[in-house]
């Protein structure tokens, strides 16, 4: 059973990953919550865009592409009304799209900073290099 959540979760992120990847989300960072107490998810996915435009792009995009990978839909959506600080509530993994200067104001990185911390690279950018 663990084993198969395991998959899911990693399935989920994979398709939140590339829907980022596909509008050009910036600086996407994984934060590894399992070891936590008191957590609401077990990952929080992080990434900023450079306009409220961009911001509800990057939303589409993964709410799309998830669907597509996994079939799963967000369980709760906040932010779309203007796209200054977007969350995407999948369950185990919660989703923050923010404007860049949302994302330095509110610095959820440092708030959870006893969460591990992964950064996610586009793996079309790594091809180029």
């Amino acid at each position: 059973m663990a084993r198969k959540k395991l998959q899911a979760e990693d399935k989920l992120i994979e398709g939140i990953a590339g829907g980022i990847f596909e509008k050009r989300g910036l600086n996407v960072v994984k934060l590894d919550m399992t070891m936590l107490e008191n957590r609401v998810c077990d990952y929080f996915i992080i990434c900023h865009g450079n306009s409220g435009t961009q911001v509800d792009a990057l939303s589409y995009s993964v709410v799309e592409t998830v669907r597509k990978i996994s079939g799963e839909k967000p369980l709760h959506t906040e932010g779309l009304e203007n796209c200054f600080w977007v969350l995407l509530d999948y369950g185990s993994v919660i989703v923050h799209i923010f404007m860049e200067e949302y994302r330095n104001f509110y610095n959820l990185e440092s708030l959870w900073a006893d969460a591990g911390r992964e950064t996610l690279a586009d793996p079309a950018m790594l091809k180029e290099e």
